[in-house]
């Protein structure tokens, strides 16, 4: 797997104001993306769901989720967003990356742009 950081703007939707600025370890195993459910909060991001996981040590563990809205980069998009509790790490996942049309080159830890395919 690879890993790399990237500095990533968050809001509730494309027309909210309040918005922050975080960095976040991308890593090109991680399905979703994980951010402190505080910073969700003051947001006003919702969950609307609650879902199962597994952590890399095979436990499983509950959490929240809801949508989020992302720009990277001039790019912009939306993504489901997983409500991070205490000891949980703040991660980028690929789906996000993907709705924002860029994916990580694991060896180089680059962000680079997708190539898109409707077939």
């Amino acid at each position: 797997m690879g890993f790399a950081y990237v500095k990533i703007k968050v809001k509730k939707s494309t027309d909210s104001e309040e918005a922050i600025d975080e960095k976040f370890l991308v890593d090109s195993g991680v399905i979703y993306t994980v951010i402190p459910k505080e910073d969700l909060q003051k947001l006003g991001i919702i969950a609307h769901s609650e879902e199962e996981f597994e952590l890399a040590n095979g436990e499983f563990i509950t959490r929240q989720v809801g949508d989020a809205f992302f720009e990277y980069r001039g790019k912009r998009g939306s993504a489901p967003v997983v409500f991070g509790e205490e000891g949980d790490s703040k991660l980028l996942g690929v789906l996000t990356l993907e709705a924002l049309g860029f994916s990580l080159d694991p060896l180089r830890r680059e962000i680079k742009p997708l190539r898109k395919r409707l077939a």
